[in-house]
Formats: structure tokens, C-alpha cells, sequence
């Protein structure tokens, strides 16, 4: 769904909207991008005898994370007290679809339909009206469950990276990253279809856009200096760009995500993926969870574009060294770590899952 709001720059980041470049490492291809990763796991595996063992980081989770896990389920572990800051969430298994209608009136629209397995953004939605919540409906896979979420309108949103050794009484953040949505800004001359064939992030994304937006929308000129939100998810999959923002750590913010992580009872290493009005609000702990990802949470903080390919790929070969590391802990307390067999099923599923889900938007 696109978004207009009048603006120059980039409230958050303080950076101008101009397209900004890709990343070193985002210039590689997925396949030759995932060969190094990939090589350090079955390393790392080597080394610590499993190549499941980051499965036990989050007793809490199903497969600790790494694929196949429930999002509805994951957000349930917060404990109540934590209420404010999670958005409110339901979730739609198939014999309920009759009764979406009621539950989307006890949240309100505009809201957000996603699926309760998924990855990446995909098949995350923002539903306007009753029409658009039958369509999503009708699109989804008849037999998979999917969240009913509050829409949250930020307009900021964020990536909080939590770490907590198993003997350790707290945790701490490791990463912070905020997400940028998609996004073109007017010059009162070219449509939306143009201002994005001349942004590298985007134009290869026009046949997605095509099909995510309303029909004639790409053709429309903004006014100069109009921004236009292109997306409600903003992965990098859809043209999102992530920035790494670990100066906006404080301990207000650490303390509240420590001791929303130690109450779920059971989560360890992951991301809590949050809204936010502003940068002060984030530094206050002034946020809402609208998703929780476990042990196959990316360090997205490593994709910021400013970073060098080598000190992208230290970053993430560090998550990945300091996640066994973990693992390793957490075996050492009588944690047994899930079968490659159990894990193979539940990733095949998730992707067979999300080959069928509605385009996100």
C-alpha cells in the first residue's frame, strides 16, 4: 500500500532521500552471497559436532527459531505485563475463517494480514477495508493459518538484536538496525513508474509493483519533494534498505527488551522486530513488538550499504560464530539439539508455504 507525506529527508536516519546505492554485499547474487555463510556453518557444525545445534538457543521456540516456528506462538511468550509493548495480534486458523469478519472489528482497520509461518515479508499485507481482507483471504493457502495484527503506524521500524548467555541473569542488545520502507520521492515531473526505473534499488522490482500495487497507481506524478511509501513491508527483498543504528542503544531501551526477552522463559538469541514514533521514543524503550524472530534472525544491521564487503561479511560471520558459541552453552545444560531430518522437513514446509502466499504490498 503506498503512503505519501511531505518531506526532504529522512526524520530517522537524518540522511537525504536520495536513491541511495546497494551495499557491497547486496550486489552478489543470493546463491554466491550464501556460499561463504554456508561453508562457515557446516564449520562451525564440524567443530561443535551439529550442524542443528543453534536449535537449542530458544527452548521457547520451535526449532529454536530457525525455521517452521509460529509467530502467533512466539509473541504469546511474552508475558502479559508486557502487553504495551506488543501489537495486538490474533491469529486465523482455517476453521476460523468464518469468524474474520468479527475478529477484524475488535482490531480495527487499517490492519496487517501476515502469515503465521513466513519469512522475508512474504505474504505480509496491509488490509484497508472488509473488501481487501476477502481478497487476502482468498489468495492465502486454504489449509495455513495467518495473523490478524493491528496496524502500527511507527512510522518508524527496527530490528533489536538480543543476546543472554544461559547463566547470565541479563541479557544484552548485539544489534540494532532500522528498517527504511521502499520508498520514491516527487520531483512534480515524473510518475512513481519513472522515479523508480531511475532508482537502482527498484528496477527490478517494477513487475512485483505492478502486480502488489492498485492498477494506474505507478502512473501517478507527486508533487516535488512528496515521499511515497511503495511498501508496507520493508525488506530488502521488496527495495527496503536497513541501516545499522546501535547509536540509538540506551539502557532505558536495553533494560525494557531484556526483561521482555526474560519474561517469554525460554528466548535466548533472536530479534524483536518493533515500531517506533521517533528516535527518542526508541532510546526511551517506547516501542511495539510486531514480530519475534529466534536463532534464523538475520543480523540485518550487516546490510547497511555503507558498510565494505569485508566488514559486512565479519559482522555476520561473527552472529553466526557467537550463535554456536551460545548453542554450545546451552547443550552444556541438557539441551538436545532437534534432528537435520525434523529441521529439513520444517524448512521444505515453510518454503512450499510461502511459494503460495499473496504478494506482500
Amino acid at each position: 500500500m503506498m503512503r505519501s507525506q511531505r518531506s526532504t529527508t529522512d526524520a530517522c536516519s537524518r540522511q537525504p532521500i536520495s536513491p541511495p546505492g546497494f551495499g557491497a554485499i547486496e550486489r552478489l547474487p543470493k546463491p554466491i552471497l550464501c556460499i561463504p555463510l554456508v561453508m562457515q556453518w557446516l564449520w562451525l557444525g564440524l567443530r561443535y559436532r551439529s550442524l542443528t545445534l543453534p536449535s537449542v538457543v530458544n527452548p521457547a521456540i520451535e526449532t529454536g527459531g530457525l525455521a517452521g516456528e509460529s509467530k502467533h506462538a512466539c509473541l504469546a511468550r511474552i508475558g502479559p505485563e508486557y502487553a504495551p509493548w506488543v501489537a495486538r495480534t490474533i491469529l486465523v486458523s482455517p476453521g476460523d475463517v468464518h469468524r474474520v469478519g468479527a475478529i477484524a472489528g475488535t482490531l480495527g482497520f487499517p490492519l496487517i494480514a501476515k502469515p503465521d509461518i513466513g519469512w522475508c515479508g512474504y505474504g505480509v499485507r496491509r488490509i484497508n477495508d472488509a473488501g481487501e481482507l476477502a481478497q487476502y483471504i482468498a489468495a492465502f493457502p486454504s489449509r495455513a493459518g495467518f495473523l490478524l495484527q493491528e496496524f502500527v503506524p511507527g512510522p518508524f521500524e527496527a530490528g533489536l538484536f538480543y543476546m543472554r548467555g544461559p547463566t547470565e541473569t541479563h541479557g544484552h542488545l548485539i544489534g540494532l538496525a532500522i528498517r527504511h520502507p521502499p520508498q520514491v520521492t516527487g520531483d512534480g515531473v515524473r510518475s512513481i513508474a519513472e522515479l523508480m526505473r531511475a532508482d537502482p534499488r527498484l528496477f527490478p522490482l517494477m513487475a512485483h509493483y505492478r502486480t502488489a500495487l492498485p492498477a494506474g497507481r505507478l502512473d501517478h506524478v507527486p508533487p516535488s519533494g512528496e515521499m511515497v511509501i511503495l511498501g508496507t513491508a520493508a525488506s530488502l527483498r521488496v527495495g527496503g534498505r536497513y541501516e545499522n543504528a546501535m547509536r540509538l542503544n540506551t539502557p532505558t531501551l536495553e533494560g525494557i527488551v531484556d526483561a521482555i526477552a526474560r519474561s517469554m522463559n525460554g528466548f535466548y538469541f533472536g530479534r524483536l522486530d518493533v515500531r517506533f514514533s521517533s528516535e527518542d521514543a526508541l532510546r526511551q524503550g517506547q516501542f511495539q513488538i510486531i514480530e519475534v524472530n529466534g536463532a534464523g534472525s538475520e543480523a540485518i544491521q550487516f546490510w547497511d550499504p555503507t558498510l565494505s564487503l569485508a566488514g559486512a561479511y565479519r559482522g555476520v560471520f561473527a552472529k553466526q560464530k557467537t550463535l554456536f558459541a551460545l548453542a554450545a552453552d546451552m547443550r552444556a545444560t541438557g539441551r538436545i539439539p532437534i534432528g537435520a531430518a525434523a529441521l529439513c522437513r520444517a524448512w521444505w514446509g515453510q518454503l512450499r508455504l510461502m511459494r503460495r502466499y499473496p504478494p506482500s504490498n
